[in-house]
């Protein structure tokens, strides 16, 4: 598939949209029976949002990759955004779990959008035939804001999400947003980081903000585009270069491109993903 032809398919928003296209179009959840092409839906709770859509290898798997989409919290975007990426990691070896989740719209918000993503990954714990061994969180924009927050959750003390039932090993964050607090003051989103958290800065941002959380005790790797005029750059470079001083295990690859060639399985950028996720396995 050529880069235009990848790009129309995830058209209306493609995994975080989070402008506005002519060919965006609102999304509803995900269909809840699907399980076709050798998809298996997982479910993790009643509300219709609270599944998760796991695409097994077909030969060993080389560890689980889960997706988790953005589209700065709302719901007008859904896990169908994730397939393409899925689809690519089953090819490649992984086995993709790609999950949807209570959203600003829906229910979600805080704090249940938290609660739905750490319920969705410890999840995992209860699939047959399944090595959790290596569990990397890989989200995009909104979504690389949930990654590296589930990566963080053994720090989170004294909250319902510190003792994940299967750890996060690496994040990959695609053009994420890693400090809430400074997309606040540079309105990313028109206002989405309050209305995602009910509130402006206040204690419960110690909690839901990944720069927050600093240093974690695994490795995160931000890819972003040169040209992100979404979510710009900074919130990976300043977000890498402070876990680095802390000593932390973080890695930004820059590349050219917009919001969405991140997430274009066609694209250098996604190559490079796939790379990185090699080297995440084998650490």
């Amino acid at each position: 598939m050529d880069r235009r032809s990848a790009l129309t398919l995830m058209a209306a928003g493609v995994l975080a949209a989070c402008t506005t296209r002519e060919q965006q179009t609102a999304r509803g959840d995900a269909d809840p029976e699907r399980q076709e092409d050798g998809v298996e839906t997982i479910r993790y709770g009643d509300d219709p949002s609270q599944q998760g859509e796991l695409t097994r290898p077909a030969g060993t798997s080389k560890g689980v990759v889960v997706v988790i989409h953005g589209g700065f919290w709302r719901d007008q975007y859904d896990l169908s955004l994730g397939r393409p990426l899925a689809a690519s990691l089953a090819d490649e070896g992984w086995t993709a779990f790609n999950i949807e989740y209570r959203r600003v719209g829906n229910g979600g918000g805080w704090p249940q959008t938290f609660d739905d993503v750490a319920a969705a990954i410890d999840a995992l714990a209860d699939v047959d035939d399944l090595d959790t061994s290596t569990v990397v969180t890989l989200g995009h924009s909104a979504g690389g804001h949930l990654a590296v927050w589930a990566a963080a959750r053994p720090q989170l003390s004294g909250s319902p999400w510190a003792s994940p039932a299967v750890p996060v090993t690496a994040a990959v964050s695609h053009a994420g947003v890693l400090d809430l607090a400074a997309a606040i003051a540079a309105d990313l989103g028109d206002g989405a980081v309050q209305r995602f958290m009910g509130g402006t800065v206040d204690d419960r941002y110690a909690l839901a903000d990944p720069s927050a959380a600093i240093p974690l005790s695994v490795p995160v790797r931000c890819v972003h585009g040169t040209s992100d005029t979404t979510v710009p750059l900074s919130q990976s470079t300043d977000y890498v270069a402070r876990a680095r001083a802390a000593g932390a295990d973080a890695e930004l690859t820059a590349v050219e491109g917009d919001h969405f060639v991140v997430i274009d399985p066609s694209s250098r950028a996604w190559s490079l993903t796939l790379q990185l996720l090699e080297t995440l396995r084998t650490r």
